[in-house]
């Protein structure tokens, strides 16, 4: 339940909603779960959350001028103006909180290939936990 646990919450921090992935996996490293699980399961949740935003970004035509859609027109603009700035290699910063999460929004805006997109999104995510987890293993 765990494992469970920590996937939705790491889905959910990827996207535009607020949550805490990396709170739950320091938790769940020092009450003695598999750190390298933990680590797989909250990469897997973030990126497939990321790919969310990604297909959002894509789809952003259609939904754009939805009243429940979660981006407001400043938010993306600026998301797409890093985006084609620093193209591609700005997903590697998809981990950092408040920027992370609009820049995939604005990958999939701009079109970004999702095999490149998954790539770095992963090696981005993936290194964030690994650094929680050598974090959290600390303390135990």
């Amino acid at each position: 339940m765990v494992y469970l646990g920590l996937f939705l919450i790491a889905f959910i921090a990827a996207t535009l909603l607020p949550a805490q992935s990396e709170a739950a996996l320091a938790g769940a490293i020092v009450q003695g779960y598999a750190p390298w699980l933990l680590v797989a399961v909250a990469t897997v949740g973030n990126v497939l959350g990321s790919t969310v935003n990604w297909w959002l970004g894509r789809e952003l035509t259609r939904f754009g001028d939805r009243r429940w859609f979660p981006v407001k027109p400043a938010q993306l603009a600026r998301a797409q103006a890093w985006y084609a700035r620093y193209g591609q290699w700005s997903l590697l910063l998809s981990w950092v909180p408040v920027i992370g999460d609009p820049l995939t929004l604005a990958a999939g805006a701009m079109r970004e290939p999702l095999r490149r997109f998954l790539l770095l999104v992963t090696l981005a995510k993936l290194a964030r936990y690994l650094v929680v987890a050598a974090v959290a293993l600390r303390w135990v």
